[in-house]
């Protein structure tokens, strides 16, 4: 446990919304009253213009960074770029991160209690979408006070979040940082997440979703977290981590048990999976992927972004990431660019996979540091007086 260089210990927060008129959703459904997980970092200022709202991908919470006891060394899934003198440097920002919708960390999702039945939703929870969870977050954002985000970052599904802000509330943005991410599931990416799907639905336990009383489908969520495991590797990261390297044994065993490193390396990330996740909220956050298209309502992204031009965007790849793959950032690239938007597009080098965003460190934070500061001199926003950083040129990543 590294407090020194952490925001030390934190405390998952609720904020409950939509008790006597409830949120009306895509579908035409509504929901309420509803329940967002959520936790801070660092401070605001004295106008609270400092503050950035990260969002997170499938399997992520609002736990994003810090820790929530001594006792527990496990630290938020974004520690490594949130934190003092980090990426998101909470001596300059006020951080947010909340559990979204449909998810199972706090938030309202299939596993919460039906007020209407006292008994889980299960299935006969409603079908949310990308736009629905930040519907929701803009209820937390005026809960908290903020009339406009310093910037909105995330990665992955969290960067389909990011999008969205900028679409349905661009004059409440003055900074979106996509990152590896689209503007739409491919048809290859809806695939796979079927995939993930059906194994849940193959599980003698899933029992329609309603299996809360008895026992999980475990087995059907782990291998769902199997498949998307493998989508978030690279070919190259995986003969770097596991090779045909053997797991525990010197030769074949010509069985079925386990005989190579990444089969253990799978089971094991699935297994360890089902202990935070529920499998119906699995199938409601990868159907919302599956549905998300930006220029769904609009005819194309240049529409969808029409009035998105005052919104500062630093849009990031990979060259290794094959789930979402450089051309969906340059299509972003494309759109922001025919509105006239202020957009940098960076598509970093990197043997990663997917999960870059998450472990490239060292450039993500040179990146997003120099990004933001320039976002904070170009509006003036006044930081706490002692870590006011010293006016220095923007560096330019764009190419």
């Amino acid at each position: 446990m590294d407090l020194a260089n952490s925001v030390g210990l934190v405390e998952r927060k609720y904020f409950t919304f939509a008790q006597d008129v409830p949120m009306r959703l895509d579908s035409g459904e509504t929901l309420g009253p509803i329940t967002l997980a959520y936790e801070t970092y660092g401070r605001l200022n004295s106008d609270r213009s400092n503050a950035i709202l990260i969002l997170h991908a499938l399997s992520g919470d609002a736990h994003a960074a810090g820790y929530h006891s001594l006792a527990n060394y496990k630290a938020g899934w974004w520690d490594d770029c949130i934190g003092p003198g980090k990426a998101f440097d909470t001596n300059k920002y006020f951080v947010v991160c909340s559990n979204v919708i449909g998810g199972c960390q706090g938030s309202t999702g299939p596993s919460s209690l039906n007020p209407a039945t006292g008994k889980p939703y299960g299935l006969s929870f409603p079908v949310v979408t990308i736009a629905d969870m930040v519907r929701a977050q803009r209820h937390l954002m005026d809960y908290l006070g903020i009339e406009k985000w310093l910037a909105v970052a995330g990665g992955s599904m969290g960067g389909m979040q990011v999008l969205q802000w900028t679409v349905s509330y661009p004059e409440r943005v003055r900074a979106a940082l996509p990152l590896a991410t689209t503007a739409r599931h491919s048809p290859m990416l809806i695939a796979f997440s079927e995939v993930g799907r059906q194994a849940i639905y193959a599980d003698p336990n899933w029992n329609g979703g309603d299996y809360y009383d008895n026992a999980r489908p475990n087995a059907g969520l782990a291998v769902a977290r199997m498949v998307g495991h493998i989508t978030y590797l690279s070919e190259e990261s995986m003969h770097h981590k596991f090779g045909r390297r053997l797991q525990e044994r010197e030769r074949f065993g010509y069985d079925f048990n386990t005989d190579f490193a990444v089969e253990g390396y799978l089971r094991y990330n699935g297994n360890r999976f089902t202990e935070r996740f529920d499998a119906n909220s699995y199938l409601y956050v990868t159907k919302a992927m599956d549905y998300f298209d930006l220029s769904n309502d609009y005819g194309s992204l240049t529409d969808a972004f029409a009035k998105s031009a005052d919104v500062t965007y630093l849009v990031v790849s990979f060259t290794s990431d094959w789930l979402y793959p450089t051309y969906h950032s340059k299509e972003l690239v494309s759109g922001l660019t025919a509105i006239g938007a202020d957009v940098t597009y960076c598509n970093l080098k990197s043997s990663w996979g997917h999960d870059a965003f998450l472990l490239e460190v060292e450039t993500m934070t040179g990146l997003i540091s120099d990004f933001l500061e320039r976002i904070v001199r170009e509006h003036k926003i006044q930081l706490p007086p002692e870590v006011t950083p010293a006016a220095k040129p923007a560096l330019d990543f764009s190419i």
